[in-house]
């Protein structure tokens, strides 16, 4: 596999820029009231968030963030799907995974671009 894209996080509420590269959502809900077209998004790709049941149990308490911090990345890890969104998006010189969260430190696209980078 070739050198995998730079990649960068961004809420999907901030204002898109050409800079942002390809535009991928990474949440299993749509943003509230937020419209298609604000989203300004490439792709939509549900299976790269925690499952419902792992999101569900986090419910963005900080206290329990390396809990679910190690269950993520299990989940990731026995998927696959980050080497297939890799060889998938392999052309794409930046992405920037956008989520809703307001936390921005204890959110899953955190560990999802550590992830992503690491393969």
């Amino acid at each position: 596999m070739s050198a995998i894209p730079v990649i960068a996080l961004k809420r999907v509420y901030e204002a898109s820029s050409p800079e942002d590269g390809c535009r991928i959502l990474v949440d299993r809900l749509w943003p509230r009231g937020l419209s298609k077209e604000n989203a300004a998004i490439d792709e939509w790709n549900k299976d790269l968030a925690p499952t419902i049941e792992l999101r569900k149990w986090f419910h963005h308490d900080p206290k329990l963030w390396e809990g679910f911090s190690e269950k993520y990345r299990k989940e990731l890890h026995e998927t696959n799907l980050g080497k297939d969104f890799l060889k998938r998006h392999r052309d794409q010189e930046k992405i920037t995974l956008v989520y809703a969260a307001k936390d921005q430190e204890h959110c899953h696209p955190v560990i999802l671009k550590q992830y992503l980078e690491s393969l």
